[in-house]
């Protein structure tokens, strides 16, 4: 989700600290590489934000039918390190990436610190996609996505949607705008505009993070409490989502209007 214009701050250290990243989140702020194997990182801080309102997913016919089949099977923070590799990958659109080392490894102690997530599609038992961000406050920063089949990201996407409305989330950060943002229904805003929209999401959460200790308000496991799986014997404490039923219900939440 993300590309060149940004407005960049000073180099940091090739270490990034846990807790300075989630402070810079809280501050609307993010580090990217110049390339996958550079050894520091930049903060950015755009001057235009995309977002994509929760109430606002661009649900097409072949997109819906994708979900609603179950073409694809989607999991939930199963294989977290294996789609950060694969969104560093090189592809036949991008030659390099701005996911190095440093960057991969902070997201992988959040990931283990239940803040960072991830969403997989499977095709059988290759991982054709999926997209991994940050959670915090009921805020969601879309760090990256990617597709190894067609629709593969979309579906991701269109999960990671449905994921955050019923979780009580109320931003989706996508950091850049893209015409494949756009088209499922991303929209750029300034950031003074952006600011507001970050503050109102973390709420208590910027001075939790202040004094060491951060409250996630938003429920990224409500989805599967809600609706258990198909094979899941009822239970709500999976992380995995999957099988057919979840799928139409998945684009049953899609079609609700708050």
């Amino acid at each position: 989700m993300l590309y060149s214009r940004a407005v960049s701050r000073p180099a940091a250290p090739t270490r990034l600290d846990p807790d300075l990243v989630l402070r810079a989140y809280a501050m609307s702020v993010f580090p990217m590489a110049d390339s996958r194997d550079s050894a520091g990182v930049y903060w950015v801080e755009p001057k235009q934000r995309a977002v994509l309102p929760l109430d606002g997913f661009h649900l097409s016919r072949s997109l819906r039918k994708a979900i609603a089949s179950d073409r694809f099977r989607v999991t939930t923070d199963t294989a977290f390190e294996r789609i950060i590799a694969l969104c560093a990958e090189s592809a036949a659109d991008r030659d390099d990436s701005w996911i190095n080392a440093s960057i991969a490894e902070v997201f992988v102690t959040l990931h283990q610190r239940g803040f960072a997530h991830s969403v997989e599609v499977w095709d059988g038992d290759r991982l054709a996609g999926g997209l991994y961000g940050l959670a915090l406050g009921r805020a969601f920063f879309g760090e990256s996505m990617v597709s190894r089949a067609r629709d593969a990201s979309k579906v991701a996407l269109g999960w990671l949607v449905a994921r955050l409305r019923a979780g009580g989330f109320h931003l989706l950060d996508c950091q850049f705008q893209t015409d494949h943002l756009a088209s499922l229904g991303a929209i750029e805003i300034p950031r003074a505009d952006y600011n507001v929209l970050l503050g109102s999401a973390l709420g208590a959460t910027t001075a939790g993070l202040a004094s060491g200790a951060p409250s996630v308000d938003g429920d990224w496991g409500a989805l599967d409490a809600a609706w258990p799986p198909a094979g899941a014997d009822g239970d709500a404490d999976s992380v995995t989502v999957s099988g057919p039923v979840a799928g139409k219900l998945i684009v049953q939440l899609l079609g609700q209007t708050s």
